[in-house]
């Protein structure tokens, strides 16, 4: 099969517009795709698609996809850049009309920008069918002509990274537990001589005094991991590193607080943020990146149980300060507190975590973005350029001192795991939790509730976990590394 791009024309009636790939295979066929596109109904719509039959023996169908206007590009509107934008979209949409025709390999026109072109066709094919035995046939995405081969491999990989979230986000609990999970990571990232991945056991936990984080894994029959990944892609190893923190719930069933049945099934992505930033050190080490980046992901599941946290129990953080657990369910923030104190042994550039905190964060933005909050307006400058190339958007949220006092004011301890208002600026007091256990000068928490799942909103992914904002962590981590090189 052959995925080629057309443009809309300026005008409604004016005729399709190739690219260059789309051009050249219409003078291979003696000008047929054209005639055939302006007699087979109106010009393509952007993301809209038509396939062909028969035209040329080595490509049996050709789906040709619209792409929308030629010039498209960075829209301060919608913070993203549109012509890279449709060009993911309209090659998912073509790759994937190839694999319902079954056809096992797809040639793909680098409409101008092949990391683009690359990242849609392999994040729109992506699909979790691991325990289905009526699977759908794999279809494998490679360039048409050679001429961008290095940007295309470079999208493959970024895809590849946000796809390896996605499946780890998609799993059953059964199947990625604290253990498992780590194990995963570590086969990922074994062929690679500049990394060491440290599996720590329940007992080196203990040892470090993490006391907010054992008491949400104490729940569990499944044992607490501590994952710690150390990329040393740096020109020299003592560098200061770029630390990753994930919020690694493996499942969350609330615990004491218990949620709701319907849709608990989703809460099997909870370590959503583990599973990104895991990822992204990964897409790192595979694109060689010259940087040092450490990644620390607390796992555990958050069960009910005579052992389990109950809701006014008073724990010790690893940084001493004592928390009221006056919600058990708000328990993503008890591992993060304990791992961000451990983050500050890294004499980081940077602190990044990333997690699936709180419904409000979805309440607040839904799927469009995944929300910030920083005390660096440096670090906030590089994610959100990083953003909009990738397409994955981030959007900045208040850390106020008006957030702070309502988790401070408690009555038994030094914080409250909740707001004294509780719903009120949800995920905003959650990030007032969190700054409490952070004295880096650069620090950003990224809540991505909102942008764990993926309905229809981004057309270039199925349904299910969405794996976001990998690409965005990948993006920042390569422009940062582009920073200390020059």
């Amino acid at each position: 099969g052959l995925v080629l791009g057309v443009y809309s024309s300026e005008k409604d009636e004016g005729a399709a517009q190739f690219t260059s790939a789309g051009d050249a295979f219409d003078r291979l066929v003696s000008g047929k795709l054209r005639e055939l596109l302006s007699v087979c109904g109106p010009p393509l719509k952007k993301g809209k698609t038509r396939v062909f039959h028969g035209l040329h023996q080595d490509f049996p169908s050709v789906a040709v996809v619209g792409l929308g206007k030629k010039n498209a590009g960075v829209n301060d509107q919608e913070n993203w850049n549109e012509g890279k934008e449709n060009i993911r979209a309209a090659v998912a949409v073509g790759c994937r009309q190839i694999q319902d025709l079954e056809i096992p390999c797809v040639e793909v026109d680098p409409c101008g920008d092949a990391q683009a072109a690359a990242e849609g066709a392999v994040l729109g094919l992506h699909e979790y069918n691991e325990l289905k035995q009526k699977k759908k046939p794999v279809v494998t995405p490679q360039l048409h002509g050679s001429a961008e081969s290095e940007a295309w491999q470079r999208g493959v990989t970024y895809a590849e990274g946000q796809n390896l979230a996605r499946y780890l986000m998609e799993a059953p609990a059964n199947y990625i537990t604290p253990i498992k999970f780590a194990e995963h990571i570590e086969q990922k990232l074994r062929s690679f001589s500049n990394v060491k991945v440290h599996i720590r056991p329940e007992s080196w936990i203990a040892t470090q005094q993490m006391g907010a984080f054992l008491s949400v894994a104490k729940g569990s029959a499944e044992h607490p991991i501590f994952l710690e990944i150390h990329y040393l892609g740096g020109a020299n190893t003592s560098d200061s590193p770029l630390v990753f923190v994930g919020k690694g719930v493996t499942f969350d069933s609330g615990g004491i607080s218990l949620k709701p049945s319907s849709g608990m099934d989703a809460m099997r992505a909870d370590m959503g943020g583990a599973a990104i930033i895991c990822s992204a050190i990964v897409t790192a080490a595979a694109l060689n990146l010259p940087l040092n980046i450490i990644g620390l992901a607390p796992l555990c599941e958050n069960m009910p149980s005579g052992k389990a946290n109950k809701p006014g129990d008073v724990v010790r953080a690893k940084n001493g300060k004592t928390i009221q657990v006056d919600n058990t369910d708000a328990e993503g923030r008890l591992l993060l507190a304990d791992a961000l104190c451990y983050a500050h042994n890294f004499n980081a550039r940077a602190i990044v975590n990333a997690a699936t905190l709180t419904g409000a964060m979805d309440v607040a933005l839904g799927s469009a973005a995944t929300g910030v909050f920083t005390n660096s307006s440096w670090l906030w400058t590089h994610l959100y350029e990083a953003s909009i190339l990738t397409g994955d958007r981030v959007w900045r949220m208040p850390l106020f001192e008006h957030y702070t006092k309502q988790v401070t004011d408690c009555p038994l301890a030094d914080l409250s795991n909740i707001g004294k208002y509780s719903r009120a600026g949800g995920a905003c007091t959650a990030a007032a939790f969190l700054k409490e256990f952070v004295t880096a000068s650069h620090w950003a928490h990224l809540d991505i509730a909102g942008v764990m799942s993926n309905k229809d909103e981004v057309p270039y992914l199925r349904k299910g976990m969405a794996g976001r904002p990998t690409r965005t962590l990948v993006e920042f981590a390569a422009r940062l590394s582009q920073d200390s090189h020059n």
